[in-house]
């Protein structure tokens, strides 16, 4: 029996675990990775509203990611809900210590997770600029959503070719590569474009799932990426079979009353 690549989410902790680090590790479990986790939060929340966060103290978020790296071969790292300067500042210290001298240096997925679906922030001011200063130029990929992109480009966003500018641009800024997620616009089809340093553009195309409205989107789709990539899948099909397994579990999604939750055993089911 293969022994799954480990891979490491650094997120906070949904109570409904539709998102955060519930979903993420469903997810890598799901698609044959083992999950390890690093909390940087307890979030109170459950589809259409978060109640409270309570951070957790960034010596401790920094601790699990070095208990973590000192016990498991991690194979990729994602990282969803950061929260706070100090968070985002112990989570890179953290990574860069624990893989110094590492020739073959793990992925990085990074969510940049600032607002919740139901329109909650998720950010401290100032982590902005920590994104931007030391976390980005480190990833292997960024996978912002429309809100999320217009924050780091500084300038809206409205359609599919403003997605591109943004894009480009900032792949250029950083020297890394950027998904793009177009499930906001609304179409009859989510686009989803992924952007390299040099200014290419692939587009991922699956049909707009209508009347779906389950929260963890975001959180699913980098996490089953990060799961690709510790696998061994070039970028390009680590995003293809994300799209795939993030359309698939919207497609199985679960109900109750007004409340939906992703299928994330969609890949077990298969």
């Amino acid at each position: 029996m293969a022994v799954p690549p480990p891979v490491l989410t650094i997120a906070g902790s949904d109570n409904s675990a539709g998102a955060g680090l519930q979903a993420d590790s469903k997810t890598i479990t799901a698609l044959g990775g083992y999950a390890l986790t690093a909390v940087t939060c307890v979030v109170a929340e459950v589809p259409g509203e978060v109640s409270m966060i309570q951070a957790v103290r960034p010596a401790v978020v920094a601790e699990q990611v070095r208990l973590s790296f000192a016990a498991f071969p991690v194979a990729a790292v994602k990282t969803g809900m950061l929260y706070s300067e100090g968070i985002i500042e112990a989570v890179i210290d953290a990574l860069l210590a624990a893989t110094a001298g590492r020739k073959v240096k793990p992925a990085l997925v990074v969510d940049p997770v600032m607002v919740a679906s139901s329109g909650d922030l998720l950010l401290k001011p100032g982590a902005v600029r920590a994104y931007r200063r030391a976390l980005l130029p480190l990833a292997t990929l960024v996978t912002p959503n429309l809100d999320e992109l217009a924050v780091l480009a500084g300038r809206a966003v409205a359609d599919e070719g403003e997605m591109r500018d943004a894009g480009q641009a900032l792949a250029a800024e950083f020297g890394v590569a950027f998904l793009l997620k177009g499930g906001h616009l609304r179409g009859r089809q989510a686009v989803d474009l992924l952007v390299d340093p040099a200014g290419r553009v692939e587009r991922f195309v699956a049909p707009f799932i209508r009347g779906a409205d389950p929260h963890g989107t975001g959180c699913t789709y980098s996490a089953a990426i990060a799961t690709g990539l510790a696998q061994g899948l070039s970028l390009r099909d680590a995003v293809a079979a994300g799209k795939r397994y993030i359309t698939a579990s919207i497609r199985r999604r679960h109900r109750w009353g007004r409340t939906e939750i992703l299928g994330h055993a969609v890949a077990a089911q298969a």
